[in-house]
């Protein structure tokens, strides 16, 4: 049976230093330099793309109504925007399994 814990920053970082042999560090700073570009552009363009691995997109949505779980009563969720990551093509094919 596979290990099913995730990898964390730390292994993450750790494995970028090792296989392009620079320090931890430098490792992290391109991932903190990665995450700052993703927030401008995602703020100037509303996307940002990972060739062959992902594509952030903002999304406005809209108010509706809805329903309290608890209760069963109607509510009124409020209009919002979000982040939605799709998962580029290439990548899921490959984890994916195949009908």
């Amino acid at each position: 049976m596979a290990d099913a814990r995730r990898m964390g920053k730390s292994e993450l970082f750790s494995h970028f230093a090792e296989r392009f042999e620079v320090k931890r560090t430098q490792a992290r700073e391109f991932f903190d330099e990665l995450t700052t570009l993703a927030e401008k552009e995602l703020k100037r363009s509303g996307e940002f793309v990972l060739p062959g691995m992902v594509k952030l997109v903002k999304q406005h949505r809209k108010a509706r109504m809805g329903r309290n779980p608890a209760t069963g009563e109607a509510i009124k969720i409020p209009a919002k925007t979000v982040v939605k990551a799709r998962i580029a093509k290439q990548l899921k094919d490959a984890v994916l399994p195949r009908k």
